[in-house]
Parts: structure tokens; sequence; C-alpha cells
């Protein structure tokens, strides 16, 4: 899809150890430095048992069902050292991940782990396993790695349905800022759809805006409903200080489940592409353009089309029909409702494949 957007410019909440060595690509900011210059207005911060009319487990209840399943990740460079005795140098960047399946397999952010050359997974009752890395997608700064733990030691977080979250919801964050572990932290969802960059400075859309509070070393780590179920990682955190006193951005489930499954199946990630240019428009989405050989021009789809409904989604913003998109794959087909003419269309697409 053809993209015209404004990017959130966000410190990638990564802590950096030992060295002061960063997460790759993006800004990462470490212990002790500068923070980035960006604006925000920041979202109230508001209680779950005040937002949350269906709340169906405690902060407490989650944070102990789910902290067994959440990790530690620290993640080693080396680098050689400039000068007249060479040698070499070393930085280490700590973040947070999540058990992913009975297989071992952890989910983490991309950028925490990007440049390493050794990965130590510390579990919550302090062992510690080497992790390989099955697969990473700097596209959606999503990574899986590997641990050789046995089954007694997997508490799986299952992942839930990002499309069904709504603005005001309860949400728990767990993760490691500062290397504090399993640090817990409510809050609501402040918005939705959003969109933010990845480490290859491509957009990353619908994420999930949240006002818990996410520090450096929260990357990598779930954003929970009230279940106890993931609807995202933490991400990325946007505000004047670097801190905590701004917002933080979550990549969603959905787009999570859809990138993990084919890293563990191929050590690689392909991202759907539907081949229009579109902006909002009072009625739906509407298509500026329409790319030559796309699944878009295959499927009848043209410029000056409103899209209203895509596989039984209703869409009223481009950023919405980005999120539809994005959570599926390439060679899927989707039933689009536009509006031509005053009439109502339905057109049949099979998505192709963003290089």
């Amino acid at each position: 899809m053809t993209r015209n957007r404004n990017r959130i410019a966000a410190a990638l909440c990564v802590a950096a150890v030992a060295g002061g060595g960063a997460g790759a690509g993006a800004v990462a900011l470490t212990h002790g430095s500068s923070p980035a210059s960006s604006t925000t207005v920041a979202v109230p911060a508001a209680s779950v048992s005040n937002v949350a009319a269906g709340l169906t487990l405690t902060v407490g209840q989650i944070a102990k069902q789910s902290s067994p399943g959440i990790v530690e990740i620290d993640a080693t460079s080396a680098s050689a050292s400039a000068g007249p005795f060479g040698g070499s140098q070393s930085s280490s960047a700590e973040g947070t991940g999540f058990v992913y399946d009975l297989k071992g397999d952890i989910v983490t952010n991309e950028h925490v782990i990007s440049g390493s050359n050794a990965i130590t997974v510390k579990f919550p009752d302090g062992t510690k396993y080497k992790a390989t890395v099955v697969g990473s997608d700097t596209s959606s700064d999503v990574a899986v790695l590997h641990v050789a733990a046995p089954a007694s030691k997997l508490t799986v977080l299952t992942l839930d349905d990002s499309s069904k979250v709504a603005v005001g919801d309860g949400v728990v964050a767990i993760g490691n800022p500062f290397g504090l572990d399993n640090t817990v932290t409510s809050g609501i969802v402040s918005a939705l759809d959003r969109e933010i960059t990845a480490p290859d400075n491509t957009p990353i859309e619908g994420a999930i805006q949240t006002d818990a509070a996410i520090n450096h070393g929260n990357s990598g780590g779930p954003l929970l409903d009230l279940e106890g179920k993931v609807i995202g990682i933490t991400a990325q955190i946007q505000s004047d200080s670097g801190g905590n006193d701004g917002v933080g951005f979550a990549i969603p489930s959905n787009t999570v489940r859809t990138v993990v499954t084919q890293l563990i199946s191929t050590g690689t990630a392909q991202h759907a592409l539907l081949g229009v240019n579109v902006q909002t428009a009072a009625t739906g989405v509407k298509v500026a353009a329409v790319s030559s050989g796309s699944g878009a021009a295959d499927g009848g789809v043209k410029a000056g089309d409103v899209i209203t409904d895509v596989g039984g989604t209703h869409v009223a913003t481009a950023e919405r029909l980005r999120a539809i998109i994005a959570a599926h794959q390439p060679g899927d087909t989707l039933t689009l409702t536009v509006n031509r003419d005053g009439a109502s269309k339905t057109l049949k697409v099979t998505l192709g494949n963003r290089s």
C-alpha cells in the first residue's frame, strides 16, 4: 500500500548498560543520555478500576498469572576498538520478552536484539539461558528467540485479538524498565490505529497508544488486557523528557501473530500490500491512485472509489484500512465494499507482497 502519512517520532524503549550500546536503526536512549526532543500531549492517567467496567481480573491477579512468562533479555554486542592497540569493546542492551509457546520460543522487539552476538534470557526465578535468534523483522520491529528451557519453565502468554480492543479498555504492562525485573504498571488504551516508525523507517500500522507507564527496558514486553491476554508488544515512548510522562505505543497483537508465525516457519516475514494510495474521506477511505499490477488493480479497484468495508469490518479512516491490511499476509484474499459513483460494489482482491 502506498502511504501518505505523518510519522510519530518516538524513542525506542530499550535500556542500554555496560558500555552504553543501543539498539539498532532508530533512536534508542541509554541510561544517562540526553532525552530526544519531541512534542506530545500526555493523556491523563486513570486507574484500571475506574475505567474497566467489565473487569475480569485485578491488576494483581494479572501480574501473578502472567509474570512467570515474562523474561529479561540481555543482548551483548562486541565491536573492534579503534586505536593503536586494537582490542574490542562490548556493550549490552536490556529489554523484555515473553514466552510464546512450549517449544521455548520467546517474542520481543527486533531493536532489542539487533546487532548483538550473544543473547541471554533470564526467567523470573533467576535462571538464565543462552538464546538463538529464530528470525527478526525490522519492518514490524518483531523478533523471535529460542531457548532450550524445560517445559516446566515455560508459562505461555496468549495473544488476544487486537481488533477487539477499544479506547478506554484497561491494560497492564509488565517489563524490566531500567533492569528492574517484572515491574507492573497499569492504565488504559488511550487511542487506536496510531502509526509509529519501525527501525528501518517503514511505518508500523495500527499501534495501540496507552498511558500505562512504559520506560527504557520495557521494549518487547507484553501489553495485557484485563483477561491477562497479550494485545500488543510495548515498543516505543514519546515524551518531552524521554520518560513515562508522555505516551507509550504497542505493536498490535494481530500484527505480532502474523509476523511471528512467519518467523517461526521460515525465519523471515513478508508484508501484505493492497496497492492503493488512500486518504480519509467523509464517507470512508477514498482511493487516490491504484498501482498498476497490484492486487487492487487486478481486483477492479479504481481511483475515486471510496472503500467502506473490508472483510466485514467497517473502515472510516485510512489508518484503519492500513492496519487491517498489515494484519494479513501476502496471498490473502479480501472482500472490499466500495462506493463508486453512488453505487455500492463488492470486489475481491488478493494481497501482494510489500518489498
